[in-house]
């Protein structure tokens, strides 16, 4: 192996001067914002710049759950004048190893008397079964500094100088930069005590500041107060009825509260969705959320959800959403539909399952009735955010047309509760009439010992799309909820108490679960492994109950209808990965213009403490 050449370290810095368009994306790793990345892909490569508080070296990292286990690292840094850059891998108990097959390529290293700063590619997939594969999925950034260089002084433990960071390193350019000077206004909680329990919603009216003259909302950004970033799970803002008056103004509530005010009842359409670890959302530059028009919301609620898993006692939240809006007016109106499966007991999971799928269908009845009343032509799909709870392991949105499967509308198989946002899609999807859409959950209850049941909680499940479209049609919720009474027989059940006076209803046979709940009977019910991979075959091929609305509560005429979910291909054929191997000879493409060369970085040695 040979050393940079002097000559070439000094070409390198104004070549990284000129890189600097390379890295679209960036983000602060930790929180004292001494470890930050900048990223960008080029074709089948993805490139890195790391800049790092220390004058020791740098580790960075990609791990399948956020922790040392079975993670790709590359570890580099200055020593004596001279960079040095190694491609290591972990075991599955954490121990790191030199990868034989090197296909971290160092292009330029520097240090000052605060920073190192590391630029370095590799191709998104490498041929090399140590090296993590990167998607459009989440991947689990890991990193670690350490105030020395490798070598130094024996064997350098990073510390407490290490973490982890869920981001999307495929997501597209967002090119579109939009005026500072813009103005906006919030929609805030002012005060809200937070009780002492793992799960609330609290909702709260506002009046939209813009009347008589359309607007265009154009970018909506969190804010979360400090300190609270785990405490807020997610914001839904709803349009509710324009007959409203300024009364319900003043008072919030708890949502989903049988004491809560009738005026909530009326906002069932989503026009905005954040979740945690999301960040500000700008809108393309021919789409906005209409405002100020009579169809138009003039009344909205604010849906928080706060987890709160510790019980924290005295907690008050003043988080909300800030929105920034112009009278410059984008070519369509923005719309949302909610997909996939109705939030609902119906949707259940056994216990001790490493794998459980769900599908929550957006029918073509559905997609017909609305689309051929109002866009025949079809909507176009421009981001989509994908929704789950803590069991929640991998979600893909499923596109079929006339019964022919489309390319997968949005996926995310490496799923973190902890990170949810919209994904912006490269190139928009058209929606047709007719069109069917799926959104596939994949879940694990393996640490659980009682059903995992669908609900509002963190501990309960969701299975959702949240679909960002234009222009706007008169639909907003497309999902569905499997049929019941099959999932009771398959544990034996015979016969409920009719008509139904109770929910959860009452089963009248047999002896065993006689006046149970059906969630009782379901607890009481054995389950196995194998019992629980024969209930998902079942649940899979139920009949399905079409869920389809309008805004204003209104329903479309096949709302309630019961339809047969299409025949499809189980599991997912993934498309084929074409990778690169790095045996082939390696150059950066900005080093091509100052001269032809390939450097090997020398190696350091086979072990280093990084765990």
């Amino acid at each position: 192996m040979r050393r940079w050449p002097l000559l070439l370290w000094g070409l390198l810095l104004p070549a990284a001067t000129a890189a600097a368009g390379r890295y679209p994306h960036s983000a602060v790793l930790d929180g004292a914002a001494g470890y930050r990345l900048l990223w960008g892909q080029q074709g089948s490569s993805i490139s890195f710049r790391l800049e790092v508080r220390t004058q020791g070296y740098v580790g960075f990292g990609l791990s399948p759950t956020g922790a040392m286990a079975s993670a790709d690292i590359v570890v580099g840094g200055v020593a004596r004048g001279k960079p040095y850059l190694q491609d290591y891998f972990t075991d599955a108990n954490r121990a790191l190893k030199r990868d034989s097959q090197q296909d971290y390529h160092l292009e330029y290293a520097m240090e000052n008397s605060t920073h190192t700063i590391l630029a370095f590619s590799r191709e998104l997939h490498t041929c090399d079964t140590n090296d993590k594969s990167i998607t459009e999925s989440t991947v689990r950034v890991i990193w670690a500094y350490h105030h020395k260089d490798m070598g130094e002084a024996g064997q350098n433990y990073h510390g407490s100088n290490r973490g982890s960071k869920s981001l999307r390193l495929l997501n597209p350019e967002k090119k579109n930069v939009i005026s500072a000077s813009l103005p906006y206004f919030d929609l805030t909680n002012q005060g809200v005590p937070i009780p002492d329990k793992d799960t609330t919603y609290w909702c709260q009216m506002f009046k939209i500041p813009i009347h008589h003259e359309k607007h265009h909302v154009i970018k909506v950004e969190p804010l979360i107060q400090k300190g609270h970033g785990n405490l807020v799970h997610h914001i839904l803002l709803y349009q509710c009825s324009s007959s409203l008056n300024d009364s319900v103004l003043d008072y919030g509530h708890e949502c989903y509260h049988p004491n809560m005010p009738d005026s909530f009842l009326t906002c069932e359409t989503v026009i905005f969705a954040w979740a945690i670890g999301g960040e500000a959302f700008t809108y393309p530059p021919h789409v906005g959320l209409s405002i100020g028009t009579s169809i138009d919301p003039q009344y909205v609620l604010m849906e928080v959800h706060y987890d709160n898993p510790s019980y924290l006692e005295g907690l008050i939240d003043n988080s909300g959403l800030r929105l920034f809006y112009t009278p410059d007016l984008r070519k369509y109106d923005a719309g949302v539909i909610e997909a996939g499966l109705w939030v609902s007991l119906f949707h259940n999971i056994p216990p001790g399952m490493p794998e459980f799928m769900s599908e929550g269908h957006c029918t073509l009845e559905c997609l017909e009735e609305a689309l051929d009343a109002e866009r025949p032509s079809g909507i176009h799909v421009f981001a989509v955010l994908l929704h789950a709870h803590l069991a929640g392991r991998a979600i893909r949105m499923r596109h079929f047309r006339k019964g022919e499967e489309q390319k997968l509308l949005a996926y995310d198989d490496e799923f973190d509760f902890n990170f949810q946002e919209f994904q912006y899609l490269k190139e928009e999807r058209t929606i047709l009439p007719g069109d069917n859409l799926i959104t596939e959950c994949r879940y694990s209850t393996i640490d659980r010992i009682r059903m995992t049941w669908g609900g509002l909680s963190t501990r309960n499940e969701m299975c959702l799309s949240y679909l960002l479209y234009y222009p706007r049609i008169n639909l907003t919720r497309c999902a569905s909820i499997p049929d019941i009474m099959e999932q009771l027989q398959f544990i034996g059940v015979k016969e409920i108490y009719r008509p139904v006076r109770t929910w959860p209803f009452i089963i009248k046979s047999p002896k065993q679960y006689k006046n149970l709940s059906f969630m009782d009977a379901m607890n009481k019910f054995k389950w196995s492994r194998s019992a629980g991979l024969s209930y998902n075959e079942l649940v899979l091929r139920l009949p399905v109950n079409v869920r389809c609305s309008k805004t204003d509560n209104a329903e479309w005429s096949i709302q309630g209808m019961t339809a047969i979910p299409p025949e499809i291909e189980r599991p997912y054929r993934t498309e084929p990965v074409i990778c690169i191997s790095s045996s082939y000879l390696h150059c950066s493409l900005f080093l091509n213009l100052l001269f032809t060369a390939c450097v090997t970085v020398s190696t350091l040695g086979n072990s280093w403490p990084f765990v």
